[in-house]
């Protein structure tokens, strides 16, 4: 058994996945094996793929069903004791998986563990989260995840690391969900474990502006149930802001393309005070501006202008 299964799904990614997987080769912690799920790649991918030379990579063929079916059928093939993500056009510092074992060790017991990570917003413009009430230097468990994880999210996918007996105690990723099974998940475990971090910033996210919410017609997308949370939130008022934030977001998604009656399905359990004034501001604009100031703001990421509605 290794230490680390690390779990890469990949569908399309021939300009990217090299750099992937020369990410992980060159770890300096080597007790792992990498797991790759084509999920039915028609660029090339695979032929990438195949000029690696190394007896720890793993390649399975599928056709194509989805990210969700696509990690855990690597879930279900791993040996490892802990599953890494990584995704097709991420990538990790040398450092990567050192700084999660050490991390494991010193902090045994938790669900979840996350290193820092820099998201590239395009044109090699890179771009460091941050968090609600966690210093630069703070490494260890999180007093409260959920407060913590905004306005950026702690557990990105490429950037964390679950025993494999959580994954599938719990279930892994809802296959039928299209948009937002990696926050279900992570959800799910950060309600009943713990969840710690490293101080270092071990990984890059190749933010896809072509693959985000906004570009696709959410009426398109399935969503997390979030009624799965309810009874949770009752008791937990940060859980219940952080869900509220989704709730609105996806709301406001759903006003854009016109969809009134999903609008109101998902901002009717929002708690008012959770919603900012900018919001409400949004709600009186024309659907058709609302929908250009959106992408207005993807531009303006990519120069590295930033800003949330929810602050």
């Amino acid at each position: 058994m290794v230490f680390f299964s690390v779990v890469i799904p990949l569908y399309n990614k021939v300009d990217h996945i090299e750099n992937t997987i020369k990410s992980v080769v060159e770890q300096t912690f080597i007790d792992y094996e990498i797991i790759v799920i084509n999920d039915g790649s028609t660029d090339g991918s695979e032929a990438i793929l195949n000029r690696f030379n190394d007896k720890r990579i793993q390649i399975f063929n599928q056709k194509n069903q989805g990210v969700s079916v696509a990690r855990n059928s690597g879930i279900e093939k791993s040996s490892g004791k802990f599953i890494a993500f990584l995704d097709a056009d991420d990538y990790w510092l040398p450092n990567h998986l050192e700084e999660l074992h050490n991390l494991i060790i010193d902090f045994p017991n938790c669900g979840m563990y996350c290193s820092r990570y820099k998201i590239n917003v395009g044109w090699s413009n890179l771009k460091t989260p941050f968090y609600q009430g966690i210093t630069n230097s703070f490494r260890g468990i999180i007093n409260d995840y959920f407060y913590s994880n905004k306005p950026s999210r702690i557990t990105w996918t490429s950037c964390l690391a679950i025993s494999k007996e959580i994954l599938e105690n719990i279930g892994g990723f809802t296959a039928e969900v299209t948009n937002g099974q990696d926050l279900e998940l992570w959800t799910k475990i950060g309600i009943n474990f713990p969840v710690a971090i490293t101080n270092k910033i071990t990984a890059v996210y190749n933010y896809d502006i072509d693959n985000s919410l906004t570009k696709r017609k959410i009426n398109s997308r399935i969503l997390m149930d979030f009624e799965q949370f309810k009874n949770c939130e009752k008791e937990n008022i940060s859980l219940k802001k952080f869900l509220d934030i989704y709730r609105i977001e996806y709301g406001l998604h759903y006003y854009i393309f016109g969809n009134k009656s999903k609008m109101n399905f998902y901002f009717k359990d929002v708690d008012k005070e959770n919603i900012p004034f900018k919001v409400r501001l949004l709600l009186k604009i024309p659907s058709s501006v609302l929908g250009f100031l959106l992408k207005l703001k993807r531009k303006l990421k990519q120069k590295g202008i930033d800003f949330s509605i929810y602050q």
